[in-house]
């Protein structure tokens, strides 16, 4: 049986491709460190590597050059900080002995060893997943919780960026069980284009920030899994491994045949103990490129035809007494466009991801306003603006931004700069 009905495309990652026609800091409460996470023994950068404020729900996430900046208010500043990532020991480390630049924190990996007891607790690792999903109100947020959260989109041609946004949102967040969407609203945000970059052709993201919220697979099950679809799937059990000094089952899972207009194959994390989903990292199926052909498309012009060439994403759960919750997620999706009467193909890359830095049990039961929640189908770079104040983010924490997009930061602040300088000069009377 077919099952597009059940499909819904992943997140709202949906790409419109359209024709383009031709901006003082508050005192600081807070301490900042900054640093990186890396392999003990190989010296490797340590890419999404959690540090979290011992106690409280304060936390960040490091990029894929495992380079971090956390901020800590400082009443917190006599806590520790816990940090830990798939696969390694989890280390424990006071702030009081932590220096504001320049921190390397070594992890070592661990060697993870299931007893069959533990393995043959289950027929197949099929019937493992459907357990998890049996136990998603039990292991899983089961109330409203409110969170900060930073989101970062990236656009590139190639290797250069076009557009760069940037934003800190407030979730209100309804318990997985709830049938209520998630409501978002911008607190802080910034971002910069230059399509002039991308010739006659516009690139953007619709979702904003949904894009990567419905990438939580436990409250949104129906862009992966349904009861109709988990039959398509082979699931096989794979070596285990460990995060936050917990043993984790991992499990592979891929298409078991073209029953399904679009699939899907990766790997799930899950809790040995409670049996809770704790990280996902899969991708979808492009093997069939005519099947594939403007996939993720909701706009374009009748005489260009995208071509996905790679669609990643991941989702991570952080464990706060006996529930998981919903803690980081991104995506990556990597295209070709085709023009008619074009020789030269474009490739296109965008990603985008958020990280919850703070959240709270919402027992005072908080509200987003109609009026500031952003839609579902909200394009985030036509909403927002601005660029220019360099300490724009103040006490929120935030993901360090990579290498490329440092660089493309500095860029714009500068022209920024040169742009202010040019009308004063202007406004003074010289040329």
């Amino acid at each position: 049986m077919k099952t597009t009905q059940y499909f819904k495309s992943l997140s709202n990652t949906f790409l419109a491709i359209l024709l383009v026609t031709f901006t003082l800091s508050a005192q600081e409460n807070y301490s900042e460190f900054s640093g990186k996470v890396v392999d003990g023994k190989t010296n490797k950068a340590l890419e999404a590597a959690s540090l979290n404020v011992n106690e409280t729900n304060v936390g960040t996430i490091t990029n894929s050059e495992g380079e971090f900046v956390l901020k800590v208010s400082k009443e917190y500043l006599d806590s520790k900080v816990i940090i830990s990532v798939l696969g390694y020991s989890t280390r424990v480390i006071p702030l009081s002995e932590l220096s504001a630049k320049d921190n390397k924190i070594e992890l070592y990996r661990t060697v993870t060893e299931l007893s069959e007891v533990s393995i043959s607790a289950f027929k197949n690792a099929e019937s493992l997943i459907r357990k998890v999903f049996d136990n998603k109100s039990k292991n899983h947020q089961d109330e409203s919780v409110y969170m900060t959260a930073f989101y970062r989109e990236t656009i590139k041609r190639r290797n250069r960026n076009v557009s760069l946004t940037e934003a800190v949102v407030n979730i209100l967040k309804y318990p997985n069980k709830s049938s209520v969407e998630d409501a978002i609203a911008l607190n802080k945000a910034r971002k910069s284009t230059d399509y002039k970059r991308l010739d006659t052709i516009s690139v953007k993201l619709q979702g904003g920030p949904f894009s990567t919220i419905y990438l939580d697979i436990m409250k949104y099950p129906e862009y992966i899994f349904t009861d109709a679809t988990i039959n398509s799937y082979k699931f096989s059990f794979d070596k285990p491994s460990n995060i936050n000094n917990r043993n984790v089952y991992v499990v592979n899972f891929t298409p078991k045949n073209n029953a399904l207009n679009y699939s899907y194959k990766g790997k799930l994390f899950i809790d040995v103990e409670s049996l809770a989903l704790v990280s996902a990292d899969y991708s979808l199926d492009l093997s069939n490129k005519n099947r594939s052909k403007n996939l993720l498309v909701k706009k374009k012009p009748s005489n260009v035809i995208v071509y996905p060439l790679e669609a990643k994403y991941k989702v991570n759960y952080k464990e706060k007494g006996g529930k998981w919750y919903y803690s980081y997620s991104n995506l990556f999706l990597e295209f070709k466009v085709n023009k008619k009467r074009q020789i030269f193909n474009k490739v296109y890359s965008l990603s985008s991801e958020m990280a919850v830095t703070d959240w709270e049990i919402n027992s005072t039961d908080k509200k987003i306003k109609s009026k500031d929640r952003l839609r579902p189908s909200v394009i985030i770079t036509d909403a927002i603006s601005g660029f220019s104040d360099p300490d724009f983010w103040g006490e929120y924490n935030l993901i360090e931004p990579d290498k490329s997009i440092e660089t493309a930061i500095e860029k714009i602040l500068k022209s920024i700069e040169k742009q202010r300088l040019k009308e004063e000069s202007t406004v003074n009377g010289r040329p």
